[in-house]
């Protein structure tokens, strides 16, 4: 049975370290909650020299001065647990200073507890690392330490970055197998063309024949490949970083993202991604206190199309004059109809918060469906496409080979 290192409060505030035996890592969480006590951190205990040099490797970091968003996520979640268990933040932090998984996480909270002890405010302390702290982040803390809910305001925070990880994850491990099977069969092409096809030219030369004109447009394409294969990849490198470029700021920038928003199937996708992040920041902005028009300034920072920002920013103009923001929002005609419907059911109703993360919850799940969707339709879609030039590729060289065998006779 695999035994697992844990770190938990007992009832008495104390620190808890131990080592226990359970058939799973929940398994050993419910052992740690039987006994009385909050567990913080759980890990796999390693055993023997070739684990310890793996647990040497896996925690070897290059130097940098900055969090990860797993690592703020997990310090958020876990000083939420020690805020609620009763600590005080000062004590919260010098057990998440004893915890702290790397040298980097260490670094950062014994930087927040040195200024929390100089008499910063928590939301102070977080905002001189803005590196690893959002805006977000340092708003929403701001308002709850004014309200006195700083606690259930962390967990709320530990869940939007959470939910948003777990977004980023489905968007990103959808699109795995799609690249792949690209990558495999633009590799299969150009192998194709670069080394069997040029086998060929030699056996009509000494004929005193011709390549089919098909299979010479294929040689004479891995002839090209082969010379200024390199050089053709800088050149679409520097395309791609000029359009970067151009496509960075101004209107062009709005232009091309409302474009994007607005194609048959990846447009979709993109809109139910820009509606769950917006709702589910502004959402958690709102039940925590945070004014309509300030949570709209922040929400700005987690919206990375520019078609976005501009209908929010227009919602923005919408709820200063009385318009209202789901009306405003609706005439961008860049948001789903359903968010927009579920918003203005929130102001009628008083309920513009909850509302919100109803709506994010909705469209979390429909991303998740339309990517299923999109991949679906991009695997036999790359499939067709590939084996279509494959087949072409085939083609000339039997045809080829066809030619060949009517010199012979």
């Amino acid at each position: 049975m695999p035994s697992y290192r844990f770190t938990a409060i007992n009832p008495a505030g104390g620190l808890v370290r131990g080592v226990t035996e359970a058939g799973s890592e929940a398994e050993a969480v419910d052992f740690i909650r039987r006994q009385g006590n909050i567990p913080m951190r759980t890990d796999a205990a390693s055993a023997g020299l070739g684990s310890g040099t793996f647990e040497a490797l896996r925690r070897f970091e290059f130097s940098r001065s900055t969090l990860r968003r797993s690592e703020v996520a997990h310090f958020t979640r876990e000083l939420a647990v020690m805020l609620g268990a009763g600590q005080d933040l000062d004590r919260a932090l010098r057990f998440l200073d004893e915890t702290a998984p790397s040298a980097r996480v260490r670094t950062v909270v014994r930087s927040l507890r040195d200024q929390v002890r100089d008499g910063a405010t928590l939301h102070e302390a977080l905002g001189r690392h803005p590196g690893s702290f959002p805006r977000l982040h340092i708003g929403l803390v701001r308002a709850a330490e004014a309200g006195g809910n700083l606690a259930a305001t962390l967990e709320r925070i530990a869940t939007l970055m959470e939910r948003e990880r777990a977004l980023a994850a489905t968007l990103t491990s959808a699109m795995i197998y799609p690249a792949m099977l690209t990558l495999a069969a633009v590799g299969a092409i150009v192998l194709l063309l670069t080394e069997v096809l040029p086998q060929f030219t030699p056996l009509f030369e000494q004929n005193g024949a011709r390549l089919p004109a098909s299979t010479q447009f294929l040689v004479d394409a891995g002839a090209i490949i082969s010379s200024y294969g390199l050089l053709i990849l800088v050149v679409l490198a520097g395309l791609g970083v000029l359009g970067w470029r151009l496509l960075r700021d101004g209107p062009a920038r709005t232009r091309f993202d409302a474009l994007v928003l607005r194609t048959p199937v990846l447009g979709g996708v993109l809109s139910e991604v820009l509606a769950s992040r917006f709702t589910r920041t502004l959402g958690t902005l709102l039940l925590n206190g945070v004014p309509l028009i300030a949570a709209m300034g922040i929400v700005r920072d987690v919206i990375g199309n520019r078609a976005g920002l501009a209908a929010i920013d227009r919602g923005t103009e919408g709820a200063k004059s009385g318009a209202g923001l789901a009306r405003t929002l609706g005439e961008a005609a860049i948001f789903p109809p359903r968010m927009i419907h579920l918003l203005r059911l929130g102001e009628e109703t008083a309920q513009l918060g909850p509302m919100a993360l109803r709506a994010a919850e909705i469209h979390e799940e429909s991303t998740r469906i339309r990517v299923q969707r999109l991949v679906a339709l991009l695997v036999p879609v790359i499939t067709i496409v590939m084996g279509a030039a494959v087949a072409g590729i085939v083609s000339s060289l039997l045809l080829a080979m066809l030619s060949l065998n009517d010199l012979a006779q």
